[in-house]
């Protein structure tokens, strides 16, 4: 009885004593966490998906505290969670423009043509290292294997009629399917822009008209009748400022092959 008695009393004493030292030892090392960011990150919603510019959400709520980053920098979250934010931070909220994903391309069977048959794994990553960056005409063209619609969380683009297309009304902005996309096509434009380039070919005139139907051949018709100075021509292809277009539709009306749509 006394063995287990002594045995007892030394096991209370030493836990006593890890228990006193743990506690010293947390109140030291103690790393102080503001409030602010807390309360941001519960505000977001935690899809970390990154398409703010910061590694997951977590990160962005210390930038925004910290100053940082905007209110509005999470896209996902939409404007409810850009006021929120700007509630806890105690500042007017910031202007937000809602942007959508765009696939400039629309290369589908229609108006361009396979030049091979390619048998090998259906991932437009390894597509895009076969000749021609894939079996379609156009180099530049949605390859059409859906990287893009494997990291879309929200079910927002799918493959029809081999390219992708986005759904605005689903689409939240987080920049996944960008990222996916080994031909770099696809990009944010503000929701509800009524004219959109849906082509990424960067070729000059004729080798353009030889691969596809509708794609811009560069010939500068948008840019010259574009009241708004919205619309130039970059590499031989058309590219609209959003800061500047005002949803006239004259680019879209003036094209000749009518690849502003």
């Amino acid at each position: 009885m006394n063995v287990i008695l002594i045995s007892t009393i030394i096991l209370a004493i030493l836990g006593l004593f890890i228990g006193i030292f743990l506690g010293v030892f947390s109140n030291i090392f103690k790393v102080e966490v503001d409030e602010k960011i807390l309360k941001i990150r519960e505000c977001l919603p935690g899809n970390n998906c990154g398409g703010c510019g910061y590694a997951g959400c977590d990160a962005l709520a210390e930038a925004i505290a910290k100053g940082e980053a905007k209110s509005n920098a999470c896209s996902v979250g939409g404007e409810e969670v850009m006021h929120k934010i700007s509630d806890i931070l105690g500042v007017k909220a910031d202007a937000f423009v809602k942007k959508v994903a765009f696939v400039h391309c629309n290369g589908d069977c229609n108006n361009t043509e396979n030049i091979y048959n390619y048998l090998g794994p259906r991932k437009c990553s390894i597509v895009s290292k076969m000749a021609n960056q894939g079996e379609k005409a156009c180099s530049f063209a949605c390859i059409g294997y859906g990287d893009c619609v494997n990291v879309c969380q929200f079910d927002a683009i799918h493959i029809i009629n081999s390219v992708s297309v986005v759904n605005p009304e689903k689409c939240t902005a987080c920049s996944e399917c960008i990222k996916a996309c080994p031909l770099k096509i696809i990009d944010l434009i503000p929701y509800g822009s009524s004219s959109k380039v849906q082509c990424s070919n960067k070729n000059k005139g004729k080798q353009v008209t030889e691969v596809c139907k509708v794609s811009c051949i560069g010939c500068g018709i948008c840019e010259k009748n574009c009241p708004a100075n919205a619309i130039k021509i970059i590499d031989n292809l058309s590219v609209i400022d959003y800061d500047k277009c005002t949803n006239c539709n004259t680019c879209k009306e003036k094209c000749p092959r009518k690849c502003i749509v």
